[in-house]
Parts: structure tokens; sequence; C-alpha cells
């Protein structure tokens, strides 16, 4: 099947503003269950676009404005070929069969930034396997506890909320969540990296999806024999078909759909309006 995914946004300011370049990354990433047949971008016409892949091979655009402007705007048509993908459908080496996966000198060289040591004595018993259980039970465990636990609240801007903050709420939006995992994996010695991209939701899915037709962030666990496998702690499930990565980072910051800055001498007032739409093309 084919989708084609329609993104909007537009920064209007009260008065005309200066603008550091901006890094954008709304851009699919071809994988085994998408692939990218066409893309448009645009950005304010006195804007210059520069494409380059980052430090984890992210598709970004690179946004320079040579003068003041009253409104940002960028707009995205994507094409995408979608394969249907059994979230279950990997097999694991030995060394990852059971809590926690086994890295071999090699894998634990590349993974090291991922496997950057967290704090894990404020979590909870349930983000703490045991050792020895089967693998894909205790990830699945503590993804759905996320889900049964953390309530989703959409949260358009700021920084993600720390792990601590989390759980003390109790509620966060998909970013929170996603860090939260990401966190509890790392303090148990397992690579994991944060996601965004794009949640879309087929006719025939009666599944309600939280940030469903939206952008969206999730967690990756790397697991020997099956590579990056995704969690998505706002849902309770692993991630198949209906996910479309558009970048993978470290941290929150790496994975922003867009970075930027305004300069002016004082605060300016300015709305965000943005809108999205994944459809069969």
């Amino acid at each position: 099947m084919k989708l084609a995914i329609d993104y909007r946004a537009e920064y209007c300011y009260g008065r005309k503003v200066g603008l550091s370049p901006h890094v954008v990354r709304l851009f699919p990433r071809d994988a085994l269950q998408a692939r990218v047949v066409a893309l448009n971008f645009a950005t304010n016409s006195s804007g210059t676009i520069h494409w380059r892949h980052d430090l984890f091979d992210n598709v970004v655009a690179h946004c320079f404005y040579p003068r003041e402007e009253d409104h940002l705007l960028y707009t995205l048509r994507a094409e995408i070929a979608i394969e249907v993908l059994n979230p279950f459908g990997f097999l694991l080496d030995s060394r990852a069969l059971q809590w926690p996966a086994e890295y071999t000198e090699r894998e634990r060289k590349f993974l090291s930034s991922f496997l950057a040591t967290e704090d894990g004595a404020d979590l909870p018993p349930a983000l703490r396997p045991m050792p020895g259980c089967e693998m894909v039970g205790a990830l699945v465990a503590m993804n759905q506890w996320i889900h049964a636990n953390i309530a989703y609240e959409r949260r358009e801007d700021g920084d993600a909320h720390t792990p601590k903050d989390t759980l003390r709420l109790r509620r966060g939006a998909c970013r929170d969540t996603a860090v939260l995992l990401a966190a509890a994996l790392r303090a148990e010695g397992q690579a994991a990296r944060l996601v965004s991209g794009y949640l879309w939701e087929s006719s025939s899915d009666s599944a309600e999806r939280k940030a469903d037709s939206a952008l969206h962030a999730w967690t990756e666990v790397f697991l020997p024999g099956a590579g990056w496998v995704g969690l998505d702690p706002s849902n309770g499930v692993l991630v198949d078909h209906h996910y479309i990565a558009t970048a993978v980072g470290l941290d929150s910051a790496d994975i922003a759909p867009v970075s930027g800055l305004y300069f002016g001498k004082e605060a300016v007032p300015g709305t965000l309006t943005a809108s999205l739409g994944i459809t069969r093309a």
C-alpha cells in the first residue's frame, strides 16, 4: 500500500524577528516496512535549505533565513510505500533469549552511547525485570506497565520530562514515556535509543491509539539477532508498520521535529498552527 503524508506548520510572530538556522527532522527514514517514494518540502521563500545526514544518519534539512520574518512556514508532502510488519516477527540470538541480553565486546563498543549508565534506584520494580526471565515477556511487561500507569497527555512543545518527574506526575506526553522507557532499559544494561515519527491508523483498525495520525515518539532497544526493536509505551505495544520513523537519537533533542530560535531584544508573542494528514495515496 502507499500512504501520503501532508504536514503543515506555521509560526506567526507579533512582529518581524531574526531567525537562527533551523533544523527540521520530518522526513521518513527508509526501513524494512517503509520506503520513501516521493518527497516535497518547502519553507519561507527567503529561506535556503541544505540537506544533510546527521550523526545518526537521519535525513535533516538545515534552513537558513537571511532576513527578518513575521512568520515561519514548513510544508511537507511525502509518499511512502508500506509493507505489513509483524512486530513479533524476529529471531533472537541465544544470548538475548533471557533478560538481560548479553552484548559482545564489539557490540558494546559500538553501542556505548546508547548504554550510558542510568540511575535505576528510583525505578519501580515493574521496570526492573528479574534476571533470567524471558526477554520478550520482560519487554512487553515494562512497556505495558508504563502504558497502564502513566496517563497520556498531549503537550505540543517543551523539553521532555525527566524519568523521575514522569513517575512523580504519573502522566506524560509520548516523548516523556519514551524517555522513561529508554532510561529503564539503560539502567538494566540494555542499549536503547529514542525515535520520532508518524503514527497512522488503517480504516480496518478499530484500536484507539494515542497520538494517532500525529507526530509521535517511541523507544527502540537493541537485541542481538533482531537488531533495533521498537516499543511504544504510550500505547503499550510493539512497533509495527503503523509507525513511520523520521529520526533516531540518544536523547529528545536529537529527534525534535523542528529545532531553532528567534532573536529579539524582548519577548515576542507568537502562535503555532499545525496540521497533519495521513491518507492512502
